[in-house]
């Protein structure tokens, strides 16, 4: 091997050596160096007795080197290479796929399309947990539009609007541009009589039963060869209001033998009787279906990517018909499918949950027992933590199950750290105590010595959980105050159950060999009123009395009971929201 052959193998040795090294962020091995250095350069396989020798003081050199110096190196040798394996694991760290094709586009650009017609439901936030994350992940836009261009039978709500930017508010996310399109009626005729003009949409006096008899056997309506003049005439009067409900519609002309009935003319515009609730748009009679409506934002506001559930696929192929006659490119779609949430009792559905509410069996969209953002929120759960949960779900066609454990548990690790313990007892059974201290001192936060302890009067007797009372003659270790025996009463060799606790000589060896069990407790006398709203139901409690030192909105945790949000200091008693275990 001459030396002009020598510099190559070690400068490609090096390479190869770098390459495997920041890969793994580990040593090189000169074993996995030679496979690579030898497919990429045949003509080093003649001296293929030889390359092993100095592959291996290569590689040596390479793994006395930091961490930091062999990425350094590797940049000036490979920067291609590095920016390969640095991609890699930028896209190890994503739960979220990659979005198709994103180099064709200067910007991804995706939107939200919520009906506004409730506060969203734990389901409605992945969508825009997804699409706030890809927008994160690319530099791109988030669009949220609302689709309120079904006054009747989807009616929005006022007070909807807003709710829901305040839930995408929750999630940690701000779109870039908002869009009614309850504003854009005028757009979408325009569009309509583009269509027109264009041949692709023809007005219809059909009943619905007669042209899904005619759709369903493949023939044509009678009304698909009107001369444009009429189409566009009778199109002009939809717009004036001049028919009823029901009486024309304009269809958009596709393959009237598609081998999916769902996509033959179907309907682009129709007639509504209900004035929409929002005073700007409370004239418009005639309006768009979503598919038209939809079709065209996506096209006018640059959106790049959609998802959309796996039931809607046969949107895309209907708005694909609009695209061609107007020779638009389509966006990229994702299909997904539906989430289902564990531990509700009520459906996630905004009807029902409006249902229950005018009903009175929910008390609002934050009522804690329903599978609402605003619920959850007010619970004590932050919006990073949903997101975290629902980003962890993925993209799939599957229908998965969101489980509210996993929501807990991202919660959990974000608040534990400030939530400062207090000890809340449900229906209390009360006992004197004998022989102990005047108080208890347990630690404010167990991790977090330097925070102090809590002050709890026990002089006055206490209050434990039904389950937490020993037998008669058996011990517990009060947290943060003694360990406690429960005497007996008269003389029998039974006796009767006693309501006293004696402190007793025992140190904390007795609570680690697993003999004393440990359990929370409250102040018979100095003790604060709690009500506790959860999921299952209202709780109500006593607990030690700096907890009355809390303000609102901090979130707790009740040793062995759980975290929970405070919501309330009344004059008679304190309201928190459970939030987890």
């Amino acid at each position: 091997m001459d030396d002009e052959l020598r510099e190559r193998v070690e400068r490609e040795a090096e390479k190869h050596a770098l390459l495997n090294a920041v890969k793994y962020e580990s040593d090189a091995d000169v074993g996995a160096v030679m496979g690579p250095l030898m497919g990429e350069n045949p003509d080093f396989r003649p001296h293929g007795d030889e390359i092993p020798g100095v592959v291996g003081g290569v590689v040596a050199r390479v793994n006395d080197l930091s961490t930091e110096a062999k990425r350094d190196r590797l940049e000036d040798l490979a920067p291609e290479e590095l920016a390969e394996i640095e991609a890699e694991d930028e896209e190890d760290e994503h739960d979220l796929p990659d979005l198709p094709n994103v180099d064709d586009y200067d910007e991804v650009r995706m939107r939200a399309a919520p009906n506004p017609n409730g506060p969203w439901h734990i389901g409605h936030a992945r969508m825009p947990a997804v699409i706030g994350t890809y927008k994160e992940r690319y530099d791109g836009s988030f669009v949220v539009r609302f689709d309120d261009t079904d006054p009747e039978t989807k009616r929005p709500d006022l007070d909807a609007y807003d709710a829901i930017l305040d839930d995408i508010d929750y999630l940690g996310f701000e779109p870039d541009d908002v869009i009614v399109a309850s504003d854009r009626l005028e757009t979408y005729y325009e569009h309509a009589r583009d269509l027109i003009d264009a041949g692709g949409a023809y007005t219809c006096s059909c009943s619905g039963e007669t042209f899904s008899e005619l759709k369903n056997s493949g023939e044509a309506c009678p009304h698909r060869e009107k001369d444009p003049e009429t189409i566009r005439e009778e199109f002009e009067a939809m717009v004036d209001g001049e028919y009823d409900s029901g009486e024309m519609v304009l269809r958009v002309r596709t393959d009237i033998e598609h081998k999916n009935p769902a996509l033959r003319d179907w309907v682009a515009f129709r007639m509504i009787d209900t004035p929409h609730p929002r005073e700007e748009a409370a004239e418009y009679r005639c309006w768009p279906m979503l598919d038209f409506q939809s079709g065209v934002d996506d096209h006018l506001t640059g959106v790049t990517h959609i998802i959309r559930g796996i039931d809607l696929q046969d949107s895309a192929k209907r708005q694909r018909f609009v695209y061609d006659y107007f020779d638009w490119e389509y966006p990229e779609v994702i299909h997904w499918g539906h989430v289902q949430v564990d531990a509700y009792d009520v459906k996630l559905s905004t009807s029902t949950l409006k249902e229950k509410i005018e009903a009175g069996d929910l008390d609002g969209w934050d009522d804690p027992r329903a599978p609402t953002l605003k619920s959850l929120r007010r619970r004590g759960i932050r919006g990073e933590a949903v997101v975290e949960a629902l980003i962890g779900l993925g993209t799939s066609t599957s229908n998965v199950d969101l489980s509210m454990s996993s929501i807990y548990a991202a919660n959990r690790e974000l608040v534990d750290d400030d939530a400062e313990r207090y000890f809340l007892v449900r229906d209390g059974e009360r006992f004197d105590v004998e022989g102990g201290p005047d108080a208890g001192h347990p630690p404010i936060h167990p991790d977090h010595e330097d925070r102090g302890e809590r002050t709890i009067p026990a002089a006055g007797g206490v209050v434990l959980e039904p389950g937490d009372v020993p037998a008669a003659g058996e011990r517990v270790w009060l947290k943060g105050y003694a360990c406690v025996r429960r005497e007996r009463d008269g003389a029998s060799a039974i006796g009767a159950d006693s309501e006293t606790l004696v402190a007793t000589d025992d140190d904390i060896d007795v609570v680690r060999d697993g003999d004393v069990d440990v359990v929370h407790w409250a102040p018979a006398e100095d003790n604060i009123d709690v009500q506790m709203r959860t999921p299952d139901g209202d709780v109500t409690g006593v607990a030690e009395p700096d907890f009355a030192e809390t303000t609102v909105d901090d979130v707790v945790q009740f040793e062995r009971v759980g975290f929970a949000r405070v919501d309330e200091h009344g004059s008679e008693e304190s309201v928190v929201y459970w939030t987890h275990p």
